[in-house]
């Protein structure tokens, strides 16, 4: 039987909090495979090397590239408002904390497009 209060839970900013560090370090955990085969091109001789870099400058990559330093600056923050919570002084939810962590993420990834497009 489900409990009423479970679906306010979800309506809650630190139940989001959550879900966007679980599923931030699902997608980058994700991400590690093919980094460690891109890196591994190199040592298949400068032609391979080319030919993936060659691939990685088209502008789908480039926008994945993006997304990639916005869910690493999301996992960060949420991580670091994870260790303040548990290590801190103080106790209970802190909202600021939150939208920090978001907009922090947020800030990176439109610095990072703006490197891209400069």
């Amino acid at each position: 039987m489900r409990r009423v209060n479970d679906l306010r839970a979800r309506n809650h900013p630190a139940w989001w909090a959550f879900l966007m560090h679980r599923l931030s370090g699902l997608v980058l955990a994700l991400f590690l495979p093919l980094h460690f085969w891109a890196l591994g091109q190199a040592l298949h001789g400068e032609a391979a090397l080319d030919g993936f870099l060659k691939f990685a400058d088209h502008s789908l990559v480039k926008f994945g590239e993006w997304g990639l330093v916005v869910l690493l600056a999301l996992h960060l923050t949420g991580g670091l408002r994870l260790l303040l919570i548990e290590f801190g002084p103080w106790s209970g939810l802190r909202k600021n904390w939150i939208a920090g962590s978001v907009g922090l993420a947020a800030a990176t990834g439109m610095a990072f497009a703006l490197a891209l497009i400069g």
